[in-house]
C-alpha cells in the first residue's frame, strides 16, 4: 500500500508553522471523483488577530476548524462557503476570538462566553460545568481549594501540533489530526489527541478524541461536546429526535408543564426568555450505540449524531430561544459527566478518573440529510435504539 500524503500545519516541538496556504489534494492523491482540498488562513484584526483557521473541502461539505481554539469546529456548510445548509449559529460574538483576549475568571468565572460562537466546542478537560469553589484535595501538591470556571480551559488552548493525512487507497479517507495539552505544575497533565476524518464526497464526518493522563497520579477529568445549532435547522416547529424510551429531567425548577412536555420541540425566538436545560437518559441499541437528530420544521434538512453510550453516557439539551440578536441557539451535548458543579458530579460518581498513562476515547459520527427521504430514514434509525 502506498504511503499516505501528509501535510503539517504547525508543530510547536519544531517551531514550524505552514502559514497561509491552499492545496488541491486531487493533485496529490488518487481520489479524483470528488474535488477536495484544504487551506489555512491566519486571521487579522480585532480579537481574532493571530487565529489560525483551517478549511477542509470534502467534496460534499466545507468544514472550518480552529486550531487556536482547541481544535473546535467553527461551522459546517454545503454548497461552498455560502451554502444554504449550515451546522452552526449566529452568536453575538462575531469574531473568532484568540484565547489571548479571554479572561476565564471574568464576570464570576464566566469569561468563557466572550469567545463562544463555534458549532463544536469541547468543554473540559480538568473540569466543566458552572463556576464553583471545589475544596476537594486529590493529588500531592494540588492546592486545597480551587475556583473552577465555566466549562474549563480546553476550548481556549491552542493546539501544539496539527497535521493532515490522506490515504492513497480506497476509500481515500482524509484525517485532520491535532494535539492539545492541558498541563500545569501541581495540576493536570492531560493530552487531547483529536482526529476529524472524512471520505471525499460523503455527506458526513467522524470525530475521534482520546484524553490521556500524562501525569504520575490519578486525575479527575471529563469532556462535554457543546454542539450548537441555529438557523436553518433551528426554527419554529423544529424538533429533536431521540431513541424510543428517552427520559428527560429538567435541570431547574420553575419550568411550566408545557415546557416540560415539549422539551424536544422548538419555538420561534422569544425575546428575553430564560434558557432551559434538560438532562436526557438516551437508551442504546444492541450494539451499545445511541444518538440524536435535529430536523427542520419541514423535515427536509437534518443532522444526526451517534456515539457509543459507554463512551459518553450522559446528555444535556440546552435551549436558548432568545431574540436573534442575543443568540438563538440550541446545544446538543453528549458528555462523560453532566454540566453540574464539580462537587455534585464527584459525589454522584460521574467524573472520569484516569490512572497514569491511561486514556478515555470518544467517537462521534456526524451525518447530514438534505431531502425528505433522507431525513425520514435518519429519524427511523435514531428512534430505533431501545
Amino acid at each position: 500500500m502506498p504511503d499516505p500524503y501528509r501535510f503539517t500545519f504547525l508543530d510547536a516541538a519544531t517551531n514550524h508553522h505552514a502559514g497561509d496556504c491552499a492545496v488541491a489534494l486531487n493533485d496529490h492523491t488518487p481520489a479524483k471523483d470528488f474535488p477536495w482540498g484544504f487551506n489555512q488562513t491566519r486571521l487579522r484584526g480585532g480579537k481574532q488577530e493571530g487565529v489560525d483557521l483551517i478549511t477542509l473541502i470534502t467534496g460534499s461539505l466545507v468544514i472550518r476548524v480552529i486550531p487556536t481554539r482547541g481544535m473546535g469546529i467553527l461551522d459546517v456548510r454545503t454548497g461552498g462557503d455560502s451554502g444554504a445548509y449550515r451546522l452552526g449559529w449566529d452568536s453575538p460574538v462575531q469574531e473568532i476570538v484568540h484565547p489571548n483576549f479571554i479572561d476565564l475568571g471574568a464576570r464570576g468565572g464566566t469569561g468563557w462566553l466572550d469567545g463562544f460562537n463555534e458549532y463544536l466546542v469541547r468543554c473540559g478537560l480538568e473540569f466543566l460545568g458552572p463556576p464553583c469553589e471545589d475544596t476537594h484535595h486529590a493529588a500531592v501538591g494540588e492546592p486545597p481549594a480551587a475556583n473552577t470556571t465555566l466549562h474549563g480551559k480546553i476550548a481556549n488552548t491552542p493546539a501544539s501540533k496539527v497535521e493532515l493525512v490522506a490515504e492513497q487507497a480506497p476509500p481515500y479517507r482524509v484525517t485532520l489530526r491535532g494535539v492539545v495539552h492541558e498541563r500545569s505544575m501541581y495540576g493536570p497533565k492531560l493530552e487531547l489527541a483529536t482526529e476529524l476524518s472524512f471520505i471525499p464526497g460523503k455527506p458526513g464526518f467522524t470525530l475521534r478524541d482520546r484524553i490521556t493522563n500524562r501525569g504520575g497520579q490519578t486525575q479527575e477529568c471529563g469532556i462535554l461536546y457543546h454542539l450548537n445549532h441555529g438557523r436553518p435547522l433551528l426554527e419554529k416547529d423544529a424538533q429533536l429526535v431521540t431513541p424510543a424510551g428517552t427520559h428527560a429531567t429538567p435541570r431547574d425548577a420553575g419550568y411550566t408543564d408545557n415546557d416540560v412536555e415539549r422539551w424536544a420541540h422548538y419555538s420561534a425566538p422569544r425575546p428575553a426568555s430564560p434558557e432551559q436545560v434538560f438532562f436526557l437518559d438516551l437508551p442504546a441499541d444492541e450494539n451499545g450505540e445511541t444518538g440524536v437528530l435535529l430536523h427542520s420544521s419541514a423535515k427536509d434538512q437534518a443532522v444526526s449524531i451517534r456515539w457509543l453510550k459507554n463512551q459518553l453516557p450522559h446528555f444535556a439539551l440546552w435551549k436558548a430561544l432568545h431574540d436573534e440578536r442575543d443568540g438563538y441557539v440550541t446545544g446538543l451535548e453528549p458528555c462523560t459527566t453532566l454540566p453540574n458543579p464539580r462537587p455534585v458530579e464527584r459525589d454522584a460518581g460521574r467524573l472520569l478518573r484516569l490512572k497514569p498513562g491511561t486514556w478515555h476515547e470518544v467517537v462521534l459520527e456526524f451525518a447530514v440529510a438534505r431531502d425528505a427521504a433522507g431525513v425520514t430514514q435518519a429519524i427511523d434509525r435514531t428512534r430505533g435504539a431501545e
